[in-house]
Formats: structure tokens, sequence, C-alpha cells
């Protein structure tokens, strides 16, 4: 049996109308493209150099200041929101020669991993909870050669990071925190991988990194439980995509080179997998201390990115937060007004004209560097 509802001509032609002005706001607002508002934020104990490299949910940032020589050498911190020279917390691996903070959770008490070097010039990855640091070594690391990173972890206390083997190559690993056990990523051998780096990971367990392959090109990869997906920006030159973290929203953030060998910050949305170009406005071109344009490192559940640029002189770091766009303010005021055709339809004796306010808020090295200068 097929039911059928009745309109008179009054209320027909007032829905006809709500659909048509519902239908004018979306497509006109829906085009507009993800902006940012950015922010330039460095420790002004070393103004010439700073990497941001993660960030939690609460806005805390971990980096570091110091270009990573034996006269400026790498000092990691956290910077919290206002992210004023007050808002800065030390955080270095004790008697280290150098320390970069990498990857911050977002736990109550956040964990912050990253590594440190000793005064030969060894790395060694570092897990620290409530102001107690464990470095970390995964145990396939060959004696002697000392090169250990950990670079992102999650609200589950997993880590991930690289050692470099025997050959000199880049070696992926996760590491559990609470049961101090490490686990290989290992790529399956058809993408020719010959050096692997894992950069973040999510509460879901999803992995982000990057990876050379025979012919030197560097390809960005997610690894869900097990299945390995390979990734390209379009933008690039198809050489030179790496994937250095994510959140649990399906967002990665990364960097390619362009055909100029300029490098390029972007974000990758892996439920629409779309790719967008995300550059600081006072990047440059230009060189400084080797960076060249602009990197993304980290981003939050917000949509908050976290990298830095060169200026051309200096090496800064950079917040970058989601504006929220025209296109998600129509769709809300389409809604409210198809809401008020539907009121006004199921209730016409009552029907009255509201003004109301709306706000959304919308939610949502080319890396750190991995080689340290000596």
């Amino acid at each position: 049996m097929t039911k059928r509802f009745n309109h008179s001509p009054s209320h027909l032609s007032h829905l006809l109308v709500c659909s048509a002005l519902t239908g004018l706001l979306c497509p006109l607002l829906g085009s507009a493209a993800s902006t940012y508002s950015f922010q330039k934020i460095n420790n002004q104990t070393d103004p010439t150099f700073n990497q941001l490299l993660g960030i939690n949910n609460t806005g805390t940032i971990a980096g570091y200041f110091g270009v990573g020589s034996m006269t400026n050498p790498n000092k990691g911190y956290t910077v919290a929101p206002p992210y004023g020279q007050g808002s800065y917390t030390n955080e270095n691996f004790p008697l280290s020669a150098q320390t970069q903070v990498v990857g911050i959770n977002s736990n109550g008490s956040p964990t912050t991993v990253g590594f440190w070097v000793d005064n030969a010039g060894n790395n060694f990855g570092f897990v620290n909870q409530g102001s107690t640091f464990t470095s970390i070594s995964d145990p396939n690391t060959p004696a002697g050669t000392g090169f250990n990173q950990l670079l992102g972890v999650n609200n589950n206390n997993v880590a991930v990071g690289f050692y470099i083997d025997a050959n000199g190559d880049s070696q992926a690993y996760s590491y559990n925190i609470a049961t101090a056990t490490f686990t290989a990523i290992k790529l399956p051998s058809t993408f020719n991988p010959v050096m692997t780096t894992a950069t973040g990971i999510n509460n879901a367990g999803e992995i982000s990194g990057f990876y050379i392959d025979g012919a030197g090109n560097a390809h960005g990869f997610l690894d869900n439980a097990g299945t390995f997906s390979i990734f390209d920006d379009p933008a690039g030159a198809g050489t030179n995509t790496s994937f250095l973290g994510l959140n649990n929203e399906g967002e990665v953030v990364g960097s390619y080179v362009d055909q100029l060998g300029i490098t390029n910050g972007f974000t990758f949305n892996d439920v629409t997998n779309t790719w967008t170009t995300v550059d600081d406005p006072n990047a440059s071109s230009t060189a400084a201390f080797d960076v060249t344009g602009t990197t993304i490192n980290g981003v939050n559940d917000i949509g908050q990115l976290v990298g830095f640029y060169s200026d051309g002189n200096n090496v800064d770091g950079f917040l970058a937060s989601p504006v929220p766009e025209p296109a998600s303010l129509g769709y809300v005021a389409a809604g409210l007004l198809l809401s008020a055709c539907i009121y006004r339809r199921k209730r016409p004796h009552r029907c009255q004209n509201r003004a109301s306010e709306c706000k959304e808020h919308h939610a949502g090295t080319a890396r750190s560097r991995f080689a340290l200068r000596r």
C-alpha cells in the first residue's frame, strides 16, 4: 500500500521556496577551500632556528631550538598556549649533548617522545612520562652504531620510530611503552623498500611514515593493521613525498618536494582521498640551514598544524589553526532554514520569524632533522 500525502497549495509553495533557497546556499558556499590562520612561534633563546614537531589536543606543542652544531646544539621544549616566552618548558634528556622532543600525546599527563644525542654523536630514542626519562634502543640496532629515534606516540602509549641497521638503512618499528616490546614494521617487498621510517601513530593503531625505494625516491605510506598503502602528493614530482604525522580524524600531514626543488607542506584526507597544499605565507624558496619552503610535521584532532619553514635567513616554527569555512557556515544556515520550513509545515498556525546566531568551530626533517649536524 502506497501512502500519499496531500499538501495545500500554500504549504507546497512554502516547501518549494525553502528547498530552492537551501539548494542555492549549498553549492554557492560549499565550494570554499580550507584556510588557516598562521602564527610564528619561536623560542627566543635562539630565534634563528626552531622546529615545531608535534601538537596534542590541548594545544601543547613539542619541538626544539638550535641548529644542531657543537656550538649551537638542539635543545628540546614543550610550549603551551598562549605561546609566549613564559609558556616554554625545557625538556632535555639528562646529561645529553642534544635533545629533540618530537611527539606528544593527549593524555591528562602527556607522554612525550623524541631522541637524544650523547657526546660521541650516538642517537637514542627516549620516552618521558611525568618527568621520568627512559632511553630506548631497538635490540636489532647494531652494536656500536647507536642510532634510534622515536617520532610519534598515541594515547595508548605506543610509540613509533626507526633505527639504522648495519647497512646504514633506516628500519621502522613500534614500541609499546607499558610492556617495553618492539615490533618491526615491514613494508611489502613489492614496494621495493630500502629505508623505512615510521613517523606517527593514532589511537586506532594506524601508522604513518615514508620509505625510500631502490631508485632513491621517497613515498608516504599508511599501515592499517598490516595493510599498507603508498601515497604520492599529486602536486609533487612523484619522487619525494613524506607522511610525517596523523590524527584520529583521518587527516595526515607531511611534505613533498616540487619540480623546482622546493619543499611544500600538505594535508591529506584519508577518508575523501584529497590533498591540500599548505604553505606558511612567510615561507621562502631561499634555503636557511638547508631548509627550504614549508614542512608540516604534526596535527591534532582539531586540525591544528605545526611545522617549520625557511624565511630566507632563519628556520621558524609555526602553528596553523583552521579558520571556519564559509561553506561550513552555509550548511549550518541551510540546515536551519530547512528546519524552519519543516517546523512551519507542521505548525502553520503558529509560524513566526525568529532570529538566531550560530557559530561553528571547524574541527576537523623536510621532516624533523632526522640526521643531526655534528
